[in-house]
């Protein structure tokens, strides 16, 4: 079984962006519930089917496919709610990448940073620029920002 690690920050500060080149990624979903969401995604000149399983801690069952580009953009037509824009730029720091997403659409303004581990008690150094931790809080999961946008919220 694949399975994702991930914890997830808010960005503070513009310290990572020295020699940060990002890609376009445009994504959205064909299902989204507590059990599982399957995602289309369009990152750049490449396309993926994603199904993802619950979440339990930091991790989850994850699953990603390579798919024609034409048959995302497709799929990317099917999907509900607004599609998730956001450039992603990888960051190497202290052995690991950082992907830090800058959004776009109705999401600008937010800028997240996420690390992937081999194992949920991995320890991670942090970069001055990561901020409060959010993997727990479900509004930050990109299937969320597509039901509810960051520009929507009003506690943030």
């Amino acid at each position: 079984m694949g399975q994702e690690i991930e914890r997830k920050f808010l960005v503070t500060g513009d310290g990572w962006r020295e020699g940060a080149e990002g890609t376009l990624y445009r994504q959205g979903y064909l299902a989204k519930d507590k059990e599982r969401t399957v995602r289309v995604r369009v990152a750049g000149a490449k396309a993926y089917l994603t199904i993802k399983g619950r979440t339990s801690g930091t991790s989850r069952a994850e699953y990603e496919y390579e798919i024609p580009l034409k048959d995302a953009e497709e799929l990317l037509n099917l999907c509900e709610g607004p599609l998730v824009e956001k450039t992603r730029h990888k960051i190497p720091y202290a052995g690991h990448t950082w992907e830090v997403d800058v959004f776009h659409g109705d999401n600008e303004g937010l800028i997240m940073a996420e690390v992937e581990l081999q194992s949920e008690d991995a320890h991670v150094e942090m970069p001055d620029w990561a901020g409060k931790e959010v993997s727990g809080d479900v509004r930050y999961y990109n299937s969320s920002l597509s039901k509810k946008p960051y520009k929507m919220w009003t506690d943030t």
